[in-house]
């Protein structure tokens, strides 16, 4: 996407063929810095310290970590090392796993010579995949917007209410939950975003504003408690939001404070969109709730909270007592039950198993591996 009239993405091979350039989503939205991956434990700290983060790009930094770990040593213990270091940087979003298990399998066969060529070729299409994919949620999800359009008088505009950052800066190009957003912008459809500022990353207020602000789309900060407001006085038409791992069930798994939000909208009869890559989808999983790992974050992020002073310095101030114990659950599950329905690459989907089952046959069959 955009950001000033340019053209980025948020991970991309630089030019030397061989190392991985990535927007340092920590300094966001303060500074604009690219670091520079040139290594497999890179890429784990990258993934382990949120310099990336959202399920889809976790993936691919996981994918060129791996290549970079080929550069190093491409044995078989080699292989397995670099699988051993990537997949416990981060427990909840599948798409880390579902990437590793995809480079696994194309280099396993290959002559160790010759793996490191070959996992920069996967990576790549690992990279590719993801961006066709979130251009088909775009375009399904743009459908859901264009209906609301067809019931409101000429010229009103349509209210999307989105929680956390699951925007290009989560994917490595357009985004997920975003995706039908910025196509509706651009095909000239008046939108607004109300935005969730996302406690305690803040990723709405620092990363989802910062990327709508720089694409040009009309956008509101808002503090997370304030969508049921919003809904109660039809103020939100729908909410999208993203998702790190999806159960068998239609389980959503997402940024702590979603099922709060689906809550309100299914109280207030708004339509509850969950946007996706069939990557995130786990057929392993049958219940949601009860089986997909929920993690536990530093309390830091709870305690402490970082912003620019009047006179332009970062600084970072601490807004809880002293000796206040802190929980920092980082995820909450909604059920199925509360999503209208799965915007995928293949359709909008109802959240059960059969729908998806039906839609993503290889997903089923890549579980059971």
């Amino acid at each position: 996407m955009k950001v000033d009239g340019k053209h980025f993405r948020s991970i991309w091979r630089e030019r030397d063929g061989w190392s991985v350039g990535a927007i340092d989503q920590r300094r966001l939205p303060h500074e604009f810095v690219v670091a520079k991956l040139t290594s497999c434990e890179d890429a784990a700290v990258a993934i382990r310290d949120m310099l990336v983060r959202g399920a889809p790009l976790i993936g691919a930094t996981a994918a060129y970590g791996m290549a970079l770990a080929m550069r190093e040593d491409s044995s078989d213990a080699g292989l397995k090392r670099a699988y051993d270091t990537l997949v416990v940087a981060r427990p909840t979003a599948i798409n880390l796993k579902w990437a590793l298990d995809e480079m696994r399998a194309a280099l396993t066969p290959v002559d160790p010579v010759e793996r490191a060529e070959a996992a920069y070729a996967r990576a790549d299409e690992i990279v590719e995949q993801d961006v066709e994919i979130n251009r088909g949620i775009a375009g399904n999800g743009l459908k859901l917007i264009e209906a609301i359009v067809a019931k409101k008088e000429p010229g009103e505009t349509v209210n999307v209410l989105t929680h956390c950052n699951a925007g290009w800066l989560a994917t490595v190009d357009w985004g997920t939950a975003t995706a039908p957003i910025y196509l509706a912008h651009e095909r000239g459809i008046k939108v607004h975003v109300w935005v969730d500022e996302t406690r305690p990353r803040n990723q709405g207020a620092s990363l989802t504003a910062w990327e709508l602000g720089h694409h040009g789309v009309p956008h509101t900060v808002i503090p997370d408690n304030t969508g049921g407001h919003l809904m109660q006085h039809g103020m939100v038409d729908l909410a999208i939001v993203g998702t790190d791992r999806v159960a068998a069930n239609g389980d959503v798994c997402n940024k702590i404070g979603t099922y709060l939000k689906a809550l309100a909208a299914h109280d207030n009869g708004v339509p509850f969109y969950v946007a996706l890559p069939s990557p995130t989808i786990d057929f392993a999983v049958d219940d949601g709730i009860r089986d997909i790992p929920i993690e536990q974050r530093s309390g830091a992020e709870v305690t402490d909270m970082t912003g620019r002073t009047a006179d332009g310095r970062l600084e970072t101030v601490r807004i809880v007592p002293e000796g206040s114990p802190v929980a920092n659950y980082a995820f909450d599950v909604t059920p199925a039950r509360l999503v209208t329905g799965l915007i995928t690459e293949r359709g909008v989907l109802k959240p059960d198993r059969a729908s998806l089952a039906a839609a993503f046959p290889e997903r089923i069959a890549a579980a059971a591996e």
